[in-house]
């Protein structure tokens, strides 16, 4: 396992930002990330577990404990059934799956960050989910101090949630295994309307594997949603806030707020959730609250493709990048009452 002292932590992360941890271990075996955890755990040292970094703002002072940069390999295709460690490049995998005629994550491709992350933050884009093809997460469980297997049904996913998520100081995820489809070339049915008029096919219908995943990272790129080391609107952690869902009574409130402030015939974005709640978008709110693409003058600012992605256009420090978050947060709450939530996870800082 490889060590080091005083290290930085920003190359690590996709913003570029944060300060160094006093102790960095980079694992590569299940059996090494097992050891560092159990070895924090027992030391009483405080533990930041490290991925692919596109979910994480860390702050300027950086972390004093142990951060563990996992990045086991390891890619296991039976059939349809997929196993990957946690440390594997999500989409390359994605990827991989395509390449083998296989459906479930094709609209996956593109999402920076490890397959160890996946389950964590339900990741999801362009209408899929991976609560929808995972099976089972093995993971290291710090409570009881063992291995353990979790179902599907133990993960309690929902949008961008889980029980990874819901105890982020108890599980530490090893591996991850998914269930995927074997539909002769052709991709799960196509759930999001962009997806679908972008591929000239109509909502639930399926289309060529390799199309659908062409047309997803092309949707990407057009949003600055797919990694690129010279192009600062990707230097951000994709999405900065999750999408609001309200409830009935919340939405009506909204909504008077949105024909008070635009007029009587503006309709926002609407999706049903469940149990009498709908989904609204936070990317719709940011712009129509007055920040618009690329809006900011400092060394942090909000991406020119996409309202919803915060970037540093290469200067910025983590305190710059929250002054951003909070200006918006305050805006899009002023204007429409609605309180957005950051995706990332924060460590040392907090909006």
């Amino acid at each position: 396992m490889h060590e080091l002292h005083d290290a930085p932590l920003a190359p690590l992360t996709t913003f570029r930002l944060g300060g160094p941890a006093r102790r960095l271990l980079t694992a590569t075996t299940d059996d090494e990330v097992v050891a560092a955890v159990r070895q924090a755990d027992d030391t009483g040292t405080p533990l930041l577990i490290v991925g692919g970094g596109s979910n994480l703002v860390i702050g300027d002072k950086g972390f004093d404990g142990t951060a563990l940069r996992i990045a086991t390999t390891g890619f296991q295709l039976t059939g349809t059934r997929l196993e990957l460690a946690a440390g594997e490049v999500w989409t390359d995998a994605a990827t991989r799956t395509v390449a083998a005629g296989l459906a479930g994550i094709e609209c996956l491709v593109g999402i920076p960050g490890s397959a160890g992350a996946t389950p964590i933050q339900n990741v999801g884009a362009y209408g899929q989910e991976v609560s929808a093809t995972v099976t089972e997460v093995v993971a290291y469980d710090r409570r009881l101090r063992e291995t353990v297997t979790l179902a599907n049904a133990d993960c309690a996913f929902t949008y961008r949630h889980s029980v990874f998520k819901e105890h982020p100081d108890r599980y530490v995820v090893l591996r991850v295994r998914f269930d995927l489809e074997d539909a002769e070339g052709l991709s799960a049915p196509i759930k999001y309307a962009e997806t679908a008029r972008s591929l000239g096919v109509e909502p639930g219908e399926r289309a060529e594997l390799d199309a659908v995943r062409r047309t997803v990272l092309a949707l990407r790129a057009g949003k600055g949603m797919v990694l690129d080391p010279d192009d600062h609107d990707t230097w951000s952690a994709g999405s900065f806030f999750t999408n609001p869902i309200l409830d009935a009574d919340a939405y009506g409130t909204f909504l008077d707020r949105v024909r008070d402030r635009l007029g009587a015939d503006a309709a926002p974005p609407a999706y049903p959730a469940g149990d009498g709640r709908t989904k609204t978008s936070a990317a719709w709110l940011i712009d129509k609250a007055g920040f618009t693409k690329g809006y900011g003058s400092g060394p942090a600012r909000i991406s020119t493709k996409h309202t919803l992605a915060l970037t540093n256009r290469g200067e910025a420090s983590t305190a710059d990048l929250l002054a951003l978050a909070r200006e918006v947060v305050a805006g899009v709450e002023s204007a429409f009452g609605v309180t957005l939530v950051n995706e990332p996870v924060t460590v040392g800082v907090s909006l």
